[in-house]
């Protein structure tokens, strides 16, 4: 069955965003199609957190879709509940640990969670999220 709502991103090259966001968030590939040109990816369903993420690389020959580009403020965040601030923390290290730009370090909220944000490689933005207690 498809989730009812799943983030489209576009990353290039997202062969490496899959291994990253495997490596970071532990996500199982769902589906792959690989372009026929051999060197991009047409479509990839990841699980993520018990949700979906869909992502390509870019395909300027087919529309207007194009990756971050650097520097730039990103218009869209990608946001996930944990079970445990010890998620976030762990999820946080690894993800800095493997190029991303941290935004926001773990912290604790006034709102009553554990928060954290960073920037991935790929210039996606992130959230992480999880109960205090």
């Amino acid at each position: 069955m498809r989730p009812p709502v799943a983030p489209y991103l576009t990353v290039s090259p997202a062969l490496a965003a899959i291994a990253y966001y495997t490596t970071v968030f532990g996500a199982q590939q769902k589906a792959i199609m690989p372009a026929f040109d051999g060197l991009r990816i047409m479509h990839c369903e990841l699980t993520i957190n018990g949700g979906s993420i869909m992502l390509a690389d870019a395909f300027p020959e087919f529309g207007s879709t194009r990756i971050p580009l650097p520097g730039e403020l990103s218009t869209v965040s990608v946001s996930l509940e944990f079970k445990t601030a010890k998620d976030v923390d762990s999820i946080f290290t690894k993800a800095t640990g493997l190029g991303a730009k941290g935004e926001t370090n773990p912290m604790n909220s006034f709102w009553g969670t554990r928060v954290a944000t960073f920037r991935d490689p790929f210039g996606h933005r992130w959230i992480l999220n999880a109960p205090i207690v």
